[in-house]
């Protein structure tokens, strides 16, 4: 996950605080301090409490609360549309509702894997899976994409892979890292062969001012 007070992507363990029950529902925390820039992040989520006292259903799924504010993912101008907009709208309704957000970072990912990674399989489980047997793609890249089934628990929630925009429960950092994944996706598939084309443009102009014969 990134960070939401420094945008710097770490791997840090969330640790439990104790349990506060408020009427008939048990609230819970759980947190983490950034390595980076050493600042607190915290997220709540409870549960009902069931007849005997057994926690029951859950009532709000982990979600940030502090800090509220989540810091901005700016995007590349090189990442077109529907792709950018869905993001953007991922990354407004994360403080308010990571599952939204994580619904909207599957259907843009799959998007991605079909039209731009050339998947032909129909499941996002199985799409991952293809992508990265292809070996199309860096090995970072592959092993976030292998991350992303793992965080978001595919086995439990087949849901996830099978209809990618269905609003269902999340894990902890799961929507957080779906972004994540899909900033290096931009980076691979837009920005970079972006960058990669002016330079080989800026060469061949100098190469034409030169005399001498241009890179194909």
């Amino acid at each position: 996950m990134k960070c939401p007070h420094c945008s710097t992507g770490i791997h840090a363990t969330l640790q439990g605080a104790q349990p506060y029950t408020l009427n008939a529902e048990v609230w819970f925390a759980s947190y983490l301090r950034c390595p980076e820039c050493n600042k607190a992040v915290v997220f709540l989520n409870s549960r009902v409490i069931a007849p005997q006292g057994q926690l029951g259903r859950e009532i709000e799924p982990n979600f940030l609360a502090y800090p509220r504010n989540i810091s901005s993912r700016p995007l590349p101008s090189e990442v077109p549309d529907p792709y950018r907009s869905d993001f953007e709208e991922a990354v407004a309704v994360l403080p308010l509702s990571p599952k939204a957000s994580a619904a909207l970072s599957r259907r843009n990912l799959q998007a991605i894997l079909r039209n731009k990674a050339g998947t032909t399989k129909k499941d996002l489980f199985d799409q991952i899976e293809e992508v990265i047997a292809s070996g199309k793609v860096p090995s970072h890249i592959a092993d976030d994409l292998h991350a992303v089934r793992n965080i978001g628990n595919f086995a439990a929630h087949e849901i996830k892979s099978k209809i990618t925009g269905a609003i269902v429960e999340v894990e902890a950092g799961e929507a957080e890292w779906n972004l994540d994944v899909l900033e290096s996706l931009f980076d691979f598939y837009f920005v970079e062969p972006t960058k990669a084309a002016k330079r080989k443009a800026d060469l061949n102009k100098k190469l034409r001012e030169a005399g001498k014969p241009e890179i194909p």
